[in-house]
C-alpha cells in the first residue's frame, strides 16, 4: 500500500499544468489525462466569469477597444497578472494594477485614467459604508461644523474621463486637468460633479470638521491675490451646491 500523500509531486505538476492551460490555452497544452470536453468547460467558466466582471466594471473601455482588442487584453491579464486578491469583487482593482504596470503603447493613452474613473464609480456603488445621520441637514453651513459625506472621491485627471466614449476618443490631453467629485446619494445613485481645484480644496478643508466660515477664511488666505470677498461670495454658493448634491450632508450643532 502506498503512503498517503506519496503522489503529491505528480498531483502538483498536474495542478500547475491545469492552471497554465486555463490561463492561456494557446501557449500551454492541457494535461494529457483530462478529457477535452471537460477541459473546455473549465476554460469557458474561468474566462467567462472574469471577463463578465471586467465588462461590468469597465463598459466604456470595452466599447472603445472593440471585441478583439478587449478580449486580447483580458486574456493577457488572465495570463500574465499575478493577482493578490482571491475575491471576485476585487478583480476590477487587480485589472487596474495590471494596466498600470503594463508596458507598451498599443492602447489609448487615456485608457488607464478612464478605467480608474469607471472603477471609482463601481467602488462607491458597492461600498458598504453608510451615510451618517446629521443633527441638522438644512442647518447653517457657515457657523456650524459641516458634515461631508464619506461616500465621495475627489479626483484629478489629465484626461476628460467623464466625456470619453466610442465617439469621443481624444488624442492629446487638454491643457487643464479634469477635476471631479464622484459621490453616492442617499438613494444609492452614483453621480459625479465637475469642479475646479478651489472647490476640491474647500471640500478637503471641510473634511477636517471645520465650519463653512472657517474653511472659506482658510481658503481665502491660501489664494494670495484673490479678493477675499469674491472667495466668500462664491464659496457660500458652492457650499449650497455641495449640499444639494449630498456631497455635504448638513451640519452638527
Amino acid at each position: 500500500m502506498s503512503r498517503r500523500g506519496s503522489n503529491l509531486p505528480d498531483f502538483r505538476a498536474t495542478q500547475l499544468s491545469f492552471a497554465a492551460h486555463i490561463r492561456n490555452p494557446e501557449l500551454n497544452p492541457a494535461p494529457a489525462d483530462i478529457e477535452p470536453r471537460r477541459m473546455k468547460i473549465y476554460l469557458d467558466l474561468f474566462y467567462n466569469n472574469i471577463e463578465s466582471f471586467l465588462s461590468g466594471g469597465f463598459p466604456i473601455a470595452k466599447k472603445i477597444l472593440g471585441p478583439d482588442r478587449w478580449h486580447g487584453l483580458v486574456r493577457e491579464f488572465v495570463h500574465r497578472h499575478p493577482s493578490e486578491s482571491p475575491y471576485f469583487l476585487e478583480i476590477s482593482q487587480e485589472f487596474l494594477t495590471f494596466l498600470n504596470e503594463r508596458e507598451g503603447e498599443d492602447l489609448p493613452a487615456f485608457l488607464l485614467e478612464l478605467c480608474h474613473y469607471e472603477w471609482v464609480e463601481l467602488a462607491i456603488g458597492v461600498s458598504d459604508t453608510e451615510l451618517p445621520e446629521v443633527t441638522d441637514p438644512s442647518g447653517d453651513l457657515l457657523d456650524n461644523p459641516v458634515v461631508v459625506s464619506p461616500l465621495i472621491w475627489c479626483l484629478s485627471y489629465r484626461w476628460p474621463v467623464h466625456e470619453i466614449g466610442p465617439d469621443n476618443k481624444p488624442a492629446i490631453p487638454p491643457a487643464d486637468p479634469t477635476e471631479l467629485i464622484v459621490y453616492r446619494r442617499r438613494d444609492d445613485q452614483v453621480k459625479f460633479m465637475v469642479v475646479n481645484p478651489v472647490t476640491l480644496r474647500l471640500v478637503e478643508l471641510l473634511q477636517g470638521g471645520m465650519t463653512g466660515r472657517a474653511a472659506l477664511e482658510a481658503l481665502a488666505a491660501e489664494l494670495a491675490g484673490v479678493d477675499s470677498k469674491i472667495v466668500y461670495e462664491r464659496g457660500v454658493a458652492t457650499l449650497e451646491r455641495l449640499r444639494d448634491s449630498q456631497v455635504i450632508l448638513g451640519v452638527d450643532r
